[in-house]
């Protein structure tokens, strides 16, 4: 077996180091503000989402565009490290219903899931959005 030199080894670290910090500020300087969109299915039958956030001062804020563009503020909305939570809470029919969605940002991509219940049943499903340019 070979050994390492100390100085193969200091480079390496050195190199390993500066990844971690590199992917860290990549995360910490990524801003989610703006247009989102992507397409929800359910059955037979698909729509387009669309979502709006707004970025600024450590808090993050927006709503969902819903049916006839009724917009929906998003509740108890986070935005740490890359990663993206909120909820939209809505009504038909006189019922409310509310939808949790988790997701991770990477450049103009937001990737996650959604969870809601429907009939007593918890539902998860995929999402994927695209910043509008």
């Amino acid at each position: 077996m070979k050994r390492v030199s100390r100085a193969t080894f200091c480079l390496l670290s050195l190199a390993v180091a500066g990844a971690f910090l590199s992917s860290t500020a990549q995360a910490a300087d990524a801003d989610p503000s703006g247009t989102w969109k992507w397409k929800v299915t359910f059955g037979d039958r698909s729509f387009d989402a669309t979502l709006k956030l707004k970025y600024a001062d450590g808090k993050l804020t927006g709503a969902m565009l819903g049916r006839d563009n009724q917009e929906s503020a998003i509740e108890d909305a986070k935005f740490e490290n890359g990663k993206v939570s909120f909820k939209v809470t809505r009504e038909r029919n006189g019922n409310k219903f509310t939808t949790s969605y988790n997701g991770e940002l990477k450049d103009d991509t937001i990737k996650g899931k959604s969870e809601s219940e429907r009939n007593g049943e918890k539902q998860s499903r995929d999402w994927e959005a695209k910043r509008e340019k």
